[in-house]
């Protein structure tokens, strides 16, 4: 038992669970939305997408959480205008913009004076230099990520399954997509200090796509999710304490770690199951 209660006998090792917890439970909230709609690799786009405006925010001394929301913004915009004015396909616009908006920060970043410093902390995060100031930006964001899914969940539910149908029921489809989007966003933006922008996807799939090898409608999925996602930051924690690993990193990869531990079980006992029926 020590060796789980040692780690976080530290002030900043509570603040960095604190921290991680508020993060995990914004993304598995908002990832449930973009595992079950298949937007997967637009998240993974706008988690990179948001280095150029971080990037500035260091060069210039400016809130980063202002220019990660406006580089996600003009991100989205660049997306939605390359689809309409092209036959592009949206996947192809994505990659394209998510190369190009992830090589524009790192050359931005490669200009600052401690540039090295500055990249290992945008891409990487620092959840051990959790501060006060970010709890409660992040306590914040996971209010309007929690209350946003609640008033639009019907919305997003239909349009997660037909979207014609949400167009038919009045339940104005685009406009629920543009309030998905800000919720990605805002979830990214609001966790990639203390996780980085590299490693804040895995906390944003890892767990609902878990969650959706083990229960089927959605409010489950929801806060078994917010579970894995809980429990791989406070893993991820201790790991790291005692094996010396990166705290972000650590905590981004046991969500997908048990991912796959889980859909091993299940494929044995699928196995199982179909060798005992025959």
């Amino acid at each position: 038992m020590d060796w789980l209660i040692e780690p976080f006998e530290l002030a900043f090792q509570q603040r960095a669970l604190l921290a991680g917890a508020l993060g995990s439970v914004a993304l598995s909230v908002v990832g449930t939305w973009v595992v079950i709609r298949g937007m997967a690799f637009l998240g993974d786009a706008l988690a990179h997408g948001v280095v150029p405006g971080i990037a500035l925010a260091v060069l210039f001394d400016f809130n980063p959480l202002l220019g990660a929301v406006a580089a996600a913004v003009v991100m989205i915009g660049a997306i939605n205008l390359v689809h309409r004015q092209t036959r592009i396909t949206e996947d192809t616009s994505i990659g394209l913009l998510f190369a190009g908006m992830l090589a524009l920060g790192v050359i931005v970043i490669s200009i600052t004076p401690s540039y090295t410093g500055s990249l290992t902390s945008i891409l990487f995060g620092d959840v051990l230099g959790a501060t006060t100031v970010d709890l409660r930006n992040l306590a914040i964001v996971v209010a309007v990520v929690l209350v946003a899914s609640l008033l639009f969940y019907r919305s997003f539910l239909v349009l997660s399954f037909n979207e014609q149908k949400a167009e038919l029921l009045g339940l104005r489809p685009r406009t629920a997509h543009v309030a998905l989007l800000g919720l990605v966003t805002l979830a990214i933006v609001g966790s990639a200090q203390t996780v980085g922008t590299l490693l804040v996807f895995g906390l944003l799939v890892g767990p609902p796509a878990t969650a959706a090898l083990l229960v089927r409608r959605v409010p489950a999925m929801m806060v078994t999710a917010a579970g894995i996602g809980l429990a791989s930051v406070a893993g991820g924690l201790v790991i790291s304490y005692h094996a010396g690993t990166a705290g972000s990193a650590t905590m981004a990869i046991l969500p997908v770690v048990l991912f796959f531990i889980v859909l091993g079980v299940r494929s044995l006992g699928a196995g199982r199951h179909a060798s005992t029926a025959a």
